[in-house]
Order: structure tokens, then sequence, then C-alpha cells
């Protein structure tokens, strides 16, 4: 299975394509959709989704993995982000992928095992679980990798439940 994860933002996306064979991972592409402040803020969103539509068009993954929005004491911060969360579910969503949606305490607890780890215990969760050489250096990218690690994790698991 090949999933699309994401760490949605406006300044900086995340995106991973992690493909699992054989209980084995694989991180196919990985990196970070940038935009600059200097630029109006709807062509902001219209390059994140071109870039994941892209990224869709390119890797054909059979589902999108992304984080929550969590309440923030930056309105402005939680604003901008469900803005981006709400591009890259519609770019998804036209390319009739399954979503689905994790918080950061669920993608903790898939890829560390422990829902309270510090975000350093999940990167090195990241880099163990797909044979990286170095942990990403972008916060947002090992994130983008963790959530999409979370979904696979998540499936695995609600298999295993039903038996399958």
């Amino acid at each position: 299975m090949r999933i699309l994860g994401i760490d949605p933002g406006v300044a900086i996306t995340g995106y991973s394509i992690i493909e699992e064979e054989n209980n084995q991972y694989t991180c196919l592409d990985s990196g970070c959709i940038r935009t600059k402040s200097n630029v109006d803020s709807a062509l902001r969103l219209e390059i994140i989704y071109e870039a994941v539509t892209d990224l869709i068009n390119q890797y054909a993954p059979a589902a999108l993995s992304i984080e929550k929005i969590f309440f923030s004491k930056n309105v402005r911060t939680a604003f901008q982000v469900g803005e981006a969360r709400g591009v890259v579910i519609l770019a998804a969503t036209r390319k009739n992928l399954q979503i689905h949606q994790y918080t950061p305490l669920q993608i903790k607890q898939a890829v560390a095992g422990y829902g309270k780890a510090e975000k350093i215990q999940v990167q090195n969760m990241v880099k163990i679980l797909l044979q990286l050489a170095n942990i990403p250096s972008v916060d947002d990218e090992a994130d983008a990798m963790a959530v999409a690690l979370c979904h696979l994790q998540a499936r695995r698991f609600n298999d295993a439940i039903k038996g399958g």
C-alpha cells in the first residue's frame, strides 16, 4: 500500500510518499512545499494544492494520511493550518483518495509507542522504521513521514483485530 502523508502548513507543508510491501516500509519521496510570506494567501494555497495534486498524479497513492488540527493559542496560525489542510483534502478528494486524519497523540502512539513522546523520539523511530541514514533535517518532513507511518501502523492493527 502506498500512502501520501501530509503535515499541513501555509509556509511549509511537509509531505512523504511511503510504501508498505511485505511488512517493510520504504520512503519513495519526501520533502517540503514552501510558500513565501510576501505572496497573497490565496496564491499560497493554490501552490500547495497544485503541488499535492502533482504528487498524487506522480505516485498514485491509495490514501492520504493527514494530521488533524489541534487547538493553538495562536488563532491566526490555527486558521492558516486549517486552510492548508482544506486544500490538501480537496486535492485528495478530487483524485478519489481515501482520507485518514490522525491527532498528534495518535501519531506519536503509533510511531513511538507512547502518545506523549518527544519530537526527537518520534523522529528517531521514523528513521528506524524507514531505514533512513539520518533524521530529516526539516521537522515538517519528518512529521509527514510519521503521519503516513501512523496510518500504515493503524491499518495493520485494524487488520489484526478483524482477523485479516
